[in-house]
């Protein structure tokens, strides 16, 4: 344990502002539409639709011929994906992060071995038919009914509802993920060890191990991974290593965060910190005095970041610095990072020169 941990957050309460939810908890629920899907609800935006969830497929099943009603990103945490799209397959090894927009209609997801996935739905997926038809649609409701079944308690979207929200209610068995027992750091950094190498055909994966970190000057224990950045909305898609102690921030816009490795302690937290597979989410208006790891080893975790960050030296002090997207995409063309694009306006498959056909 790294020096000053015992005393980084003595008034821990078990309720407080911080929107959490451990994953290795909860079970894998399964999803009737589809043979061999199984989820973990994790957040439900009713306001804006989008979702996010932990997705497995068991070997040899496919998420069937879609279309994405809003965009996706995804992290492919363990087994391996076949991505065909446009007569073309991806093999999506662990490590592997993707976005798809918007109207994209992808063929399949195959599952070659059993694979566990991170995923942002921004909107709903229709599910087809092998004949183009509509089968079904997958949105955040039918994810916070599968929560409400299990008892599930989805993390809150706001600080309101953070500082409302009581303790976790599911009681039941759960189902580890697979990064909880390896050293997940090899998933995005190849200093860490090797796994599966990825090939992919579509500009719209990376393998997160290729990317170069990039230090800032002013933090340069942090290193950033930048993935995606969007100068439509200000989101912002990153992977961090997290070795040191980040300036007082306050998070104008939300984020989300799944950690895989190591330990991050964040204000209301508990003094252990956040280990892998926990993951959460950071409502606008947030406000962190320090953010540190908390163990000796690599904090590395996700993140998505959707608006500025507002840098200072403590509560009521002006402010230092603002970082938004326009930051992060000059650090990305200065660190020579190709980012991931975040639309195919070109693209034969989108919805617009596709339509679905209507059901029989």
């Amino acid at each position: 344990m790294s020096e000053g941990t015992e005393q980084f957050n003595p008034d821990h309460n078990p309720n407080g502002a911080e929107g959490s939810i451990d994953t290795n908890k909860l079970p894998w629920i399964p999803i009737e539409d589809v043979s061999g899907l199984s989820v973990k609800p994790i957040r439900v935006s009713p306001e804006s639709g989008m979702f996010s969830m932990i997705f497995k497929l068991d070997k040899g099943s496919s998420f069937p011929s879609s279309i994405y009603l809003g965009g996706m990103d995804l992290l492919v945490l363990s087994g391996q994906l076949g991505y065909t799209e446009e007569d073309k397959e991806s093999v999506l090894a662990p490590g592997t992060w993707g976005f798809i927009s918007a109207n994209s209609k992808v063929n399949s997801i195959t599952a070659h071995e059993e694979s566990e996935v991170l995923a942002n739905f921004y909107s709903a997926v229709a599910f087809l038919k092998e004949d183009g038809s509509l089968k079904s649609i997958l949105t955040g409701t039918d994810l916070m009914g599968l929560a409400k079944e299990k008892n599930i308690s989805l993390v809150p979207n706001s600080s309101s509802e953070c500082w409302e929200r009581g303790s976790q209610t599911y009681n039941g068995p759960g189902e580890p993920l697979a990064i909880a027992s390896s050293n997940a750091a090899t998933l995005v950094d190849s200093d860490a060890g090797s796994v599966l190498s990825s090939k992919l055909s579509h500009p719209h994966f990376v393998d997160t191990r290729d990317v170069p970190w990039f230090t800032m000057p002013t933090m340069p224990d942090v290193g950033l991974k930048l993935l995606r950045v969007s100068e439509e909305t200000g989101f912002v898609s990153m992977i961090v290593r997290h070795n040191g102690v980040a300036l007082p921030h306050t998070h104008i816009g939300a984020s989300d965060f799944l950690v895989l490795s190591g330990a991050l302690g964040v204000r209301a937290g508990p003094p252990e910190g956040y280990g892998p597979g926990i993951w959460f989410y950071e409502p606008a208006g947030a406000r962190h005095d320090a953010t540190q790891r908390v163990t000796d080893e690599d904090l590395i975790y996700t993140a998505n970041i959707y608006g500025p960050l507002v840098f200072d030296s403590g509560p009521g002090t002006p402010v230092e610095a603002v970082v938004s997207w326009l930051d992060y995409k000059a650090m990305a063309e200065e660190g020579g990072c190709k980012l991931v694009p975040n639309s195919k306006s070109n693209d034969k498959t989108l919805l617009a020169w596709a339509p679905l056909k209507s059901a029989s």
